[in-house]
């Protein structure tokens, strides 16, 4: 038996369940394939910088495979549309008898998987769609009625009592080396047509070994830490390994049992360092469960239904003045310009924009939520929508209407030293530390640095006014 491994946002040999399962049961050896689709990449807003890291991490995925005795196959399909003859045409020029995958939860991708195995079953092609993405499949976790959780807290304290019943997280081991398929690995294209990045690539090393150095590096040093130093955006707190997790070139399953080893085995109890931190990973689980459970949300809809009644805000000039970091609100410029610059923006910082674009200038989440996704190297779509649903709050685990950030305050308390703001809002840099967090209006001319463009006091009433309106608030 030969398998076809169809990868996706799976980018690594070790911790994969299809390739782990393909190796093991293959007598003809294992053929690998990744599909691109630039057309459907853009309608999904994928940004350039995530094309640019996963092109560069299917390089080094290439060679793994390749000391494996696995080529990796590269074929273009521009829709989804077009992936199963893609597919199938890969299948059978190769004699392949088995095609094995790792499931993807949003809508289109489940619909394109759909599509896929009604055409290998019509061609007599085994189909192997296996769970990898979360620890437990999301289906498996439901409510003592059989529904599937809306908050994340009791969600949260269901997966923790079924890891404990499960016992120790089990990580899978690399594919052993396979009997040759004679078939030379295809090279992997420098870049994609419409996908040029201009973030640095030293920035966001590539490859599965990138991803381990880099977990390796924040349990050792930085995850005892993290509870305190997680909200201050000037540090290097957090583990910045989203965007590894975002395409695949490690596994959550991995970096829980990283962060439990440095726990003494324990993954929740106490609120310390890397408790704190397994609870983040888990709420990625639970952005997953959410997709399953609610797919709405994969087409760009509100979680709560009664939100759907919110008179957002036409402000072309907010919108645009926000994209560009000029707001004259240093937190919420830094933040911007830190996603400019780098791809990628601190948690803390990114709810505090995403608050200031919903609930300050009360534009519709769905225009933050797809810039966002249009720069972040680690765009994602579950944990994306459910960050902005929860800033807009209209999503699951919804900032109540009522809680809204006030940028100066937040900047205060999280960037109490105006350290990120100096860093990214460089005609600020020479401030003090009490007047850089809301300079006033002569030394804002001085240095070209805006007004502030709303009122926060009267964006609040405005809020509330409307959420009390729709009876969302109740």
């Amino acid at each position: 038996m030969r398998a076809l491994v169809w990868f996706r946002s799976d980018l690594r040999v070790s911790d994969n369940t299809a390739l782990h399962r393909a190796a093991s049961v293959s007598t003809r050896g294992v053929i690998a394939v990744f599909v691109i689709s630039p057309a459907q990449w853009k309608e999904h807003d994928w940004a350039a910088c995530r094309v640019d890291l996963m092109l560069r991490t299917l390089r080094e995925l290439s060679g793994a495979l390749k000391a494996t005795n696995i080529p990796l196959l590269i074929v273009r399909a521009e829709r989804f549309s077009d992936v199963p003859a893609a597919l199938l045409k890969v299948a059978k020029s190769h004699a392949c008898d088995a095609l094995y995958y790792n499931i993807e939860y949003e809508i289109n991708e489940s619909r394109r998987d759909d599509a896929v195995a009604r055409a290998a079953a019509k061609s007599g092609l085994a189909v192997h769609a296996l769970h990898d993405q979360t620890v437990f499949p999301p289906e498996s976790i439901r409510t003592g009625q059989g529904t599937f959780y809306t908050v994340f807290t009791p969600f949260k304290k269901s997966w923790l009592k079924r890891a404990d019943e499960a016992g120790p997280i089990k990580l899978l081991s690399k594919p052993r080396k396979q009997d040759g398929a004679g078939v030379e690995p295809d090279d992997v294209p420098e870049q994609v047509k419409g996908f040029e990045s201009k973030i640095p690539a030293d920035l966001w090393p590539a490859g599965e070994s990138a991803a381990q150095k880099r977990l390796g590096q924040f349990v050792e040093m930085r995850a005892q830490a993290y509870a305190a130093a997680r909200n201050t955006p000037a540090i290097d707190g957090t583990s910045t390994l989203s965007a590894y997790l975002a395409i695949g070139a490690i596994s959550s399953r991995q970096c829980i049992a990283a962060a439990a080893e440095s726990n003494s085995g324990q993954l929740g109890g106490d609120k310390n360092g890397p408790s704190t931190w397994i609870s983040e990973v888990i709420w990625r689980e639970f952005y997953r469960h959410i997709l399953v459970g609610f797919p709405r949300v994969c087409m760009h809809q509100p979680f709560k239904a009664a939100t759907r009644q919110i008179r957002w805000a036409e402000n072309e000039a907010g919108c645009e003045a926000w994209c560009a970091g000029r707001t004259g609100f240093p937190i919420v410029d830094a933040g911007m310009r830190q996603l400019h610059a780098t791809g990628w923006m601190h948690n803390r910082v990114r709810m505090i924009t995403a608050m200031f674009l919903t609930k300050d200038l009360f534009i519709d989440w769905r225009r933050g939520e797809r810039y966002f996704m249009q720069h972040l190297i680690d765009g994602d779509l579950a944990n994306n929508n459910g960050g902005w649903q929860w800033s807009a709050s209209t999503g699951t685990d919804a900032a109540p209407y009522f809680r809204i950030f006030n940028p100066t305050s937040q900047s205060k308390s999280n960037d109490a030293k105006g350290e990120y703001i100096r860093t990214w809002v460089p005609e600020l840099k020479k401030l003090d530390a009490e007047e850089i967090h809301d300079p006033s209006p002569l030394r804002r001319e001085s240095l070209g640095y805006p007004m502030p463009i709303v009122d926060h006091a009267a964006s609040r009433e405005r809020v509330m006014r409307e959420f009390t309106r729709i009876g969302a608030g109740e």
